[in-house]
């Protein structure tokens, strides 16, 4: 089988989505997934199309002239006294530029809040054919595949789905037989990267490394393939995002490296389910 694979945002965080779009055509890549909801983090570029017309023009004009698809979109964070109205211009740009997904996590420990409030951004994409795709982060408040599968299977929404981050999922403690549990309808992709196999026992490292310093896959210390041997044949999302190779290398030559790692690897590992 023919593995595809999409090139996320934060690999590139400096890159406009149109430069980005043509690194990702140039690398290889057959997907983007872009960040279109700007969160106000420090030093984060606002790429939120929905307000910068002549960016969200050349972004539809960069797909069209390369063939690369919009992947998905992030990120609908549910926190404390969030609004998801604000999501739907996002939502908007995916749904023209051909998009299929919309990533989320959760950031508030009120279980019945964020069962309600993930219940509704379901009901809000459902509009513009979009799935909402569930990703638990170990600095977040749904940390864990547990977690997330009860958000899921609580809400039982049928645009509902899991993403997996590879970094993330290690970081959890997770075991791979858990992912046996999960219907395969809710795997749609998947966020691939390596990190060192032992596991920061500071939340300010782990933060650092998931934000600054991944790894090319194969190079750490994460089982890669146990994992993705679990999981059906799903687009793989390149997150990786590393400061100083990106300044070293530059964005696209750091983006090429990522695939190519990935691929090699894969290859090696036999992974098609």
């Amino acid at each position: 089988m023919t593995t595809q694979f999409s090139l996320a945002h934060l690999t590139v965080l400096g890159c406009e989505p149109p430069e980005m779009t043509y690194i990702a055509a140039r690398s290889g890549y057959d997907f983007v997934s872009l960040r279109p909801i700007y969160m106000g983090l420090p030093s984060e570029p606002n790429y939120a199309l929905a307000e910068n017309k002549e960016m969200m023009r050349q972004t539809k004009a960069a797909l069209s002239a390369t063939g690369v698809k919009l992947l998905d979109i992030e990120l609908a964070r549910i926190y404390d006294g969030v609004d998801l109205k604000n999501y739907l211009p996002a939502m908007e740009v995916a749904a023209e530029l051909g998009g299929r997904h919309i990533l989320s996590s959760i950031w508030t420990d009120d279980r019945s809040y964020y069962i309600e409030r993930f219940a509704e951004l379901c009901e809000l994409a459902k509009p513009f054919g979009l799935t909402v795709e569930l990703e638990f982060v170990p600095i977040a408040s749904v940390y864990n595949l547990a977690g997330t599968l009860d958000v899921l299977r609580t809400v039982n929404e049928e645009n509902a789905g899991l993403m997996i981050d590879i970094h993330h999922f290690h970081r959890s403690g997770d075991k791979v037989e858990a992912l046996d549990t999960v219907p395969r309808e809710w795997f749609r992709y998947l966020h691939l990267c390596d990190a060192p196999g032992k596991i920061p026992e500071s939340k300010e490292e782990m933060t650092r490394i998931l934000r600054e310093e991944r790894l090319y896959v194969g190079e750490g210390g994460i089982d890669i393939a146990s994992i993705l041997n679990k999981i059906p044949n799903i687009p793989y999302s390149i997150e990786l995002p590393h400061d100083k190779r990106a300044q070293e290398l530059g964005y696209e030559e750091h983006a090429r490296r990522c695939l190519q790692t990935a691929k090699t690897y894969i290859n090696n590992h036999l992974i098609y389910t």
